[in-house]
C-alpha cells in the first residue's frame, strides 16, 4: 500500500526572487518543475504563489511588464494559484549611511515595501492544515516571522512543514521550528526554466529580453 504524502507548497514570491533570482540568469522560473525536482517522494496538490504587482520605476519602466508576463507563465502551471498582497511606494525623508560632516544629512528616496504576503502565506497554512488538505507543507521563503505558523501547524495539526530555502543561509529560528530544510542551488534553477516562448488560452508569449 501506497503512503500518501499530499504535499501543498506555499511560495513568498519576493523572499523567492530577492533570495535567489534577482541577480541571477534564471529569473525565467517554471516554479512546478523546481517543486517537482526538490521534492521527488512527494505528491504536490497544489501550489500557492503570494506576491504582489510592483510598480515600475522612471529608471525601469518595464518592470512591471516583466513581472506580469512572468506571471502570465506561472499560471499555465496546473494546481497553482496566485494570491496577492499590496506593493505601496512613496517617497520618505531618510539620513545619509555616511556623511562627511557630523550634522545628519537627509535625503528624500522613494520607499517600496510589499505588504501582506507573510500574512496571507500564514493563513492560508492553517487554514489548509485545519482542514487537513495536506500531510505536508513546504514554504519556499526564508523568512523568520512564519516560525510561529509553522510552530502552530506542526504541534497542534501534527503536519510535517518542510522549508525550501531561496537565499544563501538559512534563518536559524526557521531551521529549528521546520520538519526539514533544502537549499535551491544554481544547477537546479537553471534546469527550472521556461521556454522562452510560451503558449496560453489568449496566444503566444515570450521570455522578457531583459531576462
Amino acid at each position: 500500500m501506497t503512503v500518501s504524502n499530499k504535499t501543498y507548497v506555499f511560495i513568498d514570491g519576493f523572499n523567492l526572487y530577492y533570495g535567489c533570482l534577482k541577480k541571477s540568469k534564471y529569473k525565467w522560473l517554471n516554479i512546478g518543475k523546481l517543486c517537482a525536482l526538490l521534492l521527488p517522494q512527494n505528491e504536490i496538490n497544489k501550489i500557492y504563489y503570494f506576491t504582489a504587482i510592483v510598480k515600475s520605476r522612471p529608471n525601469d519602466p518595464q518592470a512591471h511588464i516583466r513581472q506580469l508576463t512572468f506571471i502570465r507563465a506561472l499560471e499555465t502551471i496546473p494546481d497553482f494559484q496566485i494570491v496577492r498582497g499590496r506593493f505601496l511606494s512613496h517617497d520618505v525623508f531618510m539620513p545619509l549611511a555616511k556623511s562627511k560632516t557630523k550634522k545628519t544629512k537627509y535625503v528624500n528616496v522613494i520607499k517600496t515595501e510589499e505588504k501582506g504576503s507573510d500574512v496571507n502565506l500564514a493563513t492560508f497554512l492553517m487554514f489548509h492544515a485545519s482542514r487537513n488538505d495536506f500531510d505536508t507543507a513546504v514554504i519556499i521563503s526564508n523568512d523568520s516571522d512564519l516560525v510561529k505558523p509553522i510552530d502552530f501547524v506542526t504541534k497542534f495539526y501534527s503536519k510535517k512543514v518542510g522549508i525550501i530555502n531561496p537565499h544563501k543561509r538559512l534563518s536559524v529560528e526557521l531551521s529549528k521550528s521546520a520538519t526539514f530544510y533544502k537549499p535551491i542551488r544554481e544547477g537546479v534553477l537553471k534546469a527550472c526554466q521556461f521556454p522562452a516562448i510560451m503558449k496560453d488560452a489568449k496566444g503566444n508569449f515570450y521570455k522578457p529580453k531583459d531576462w
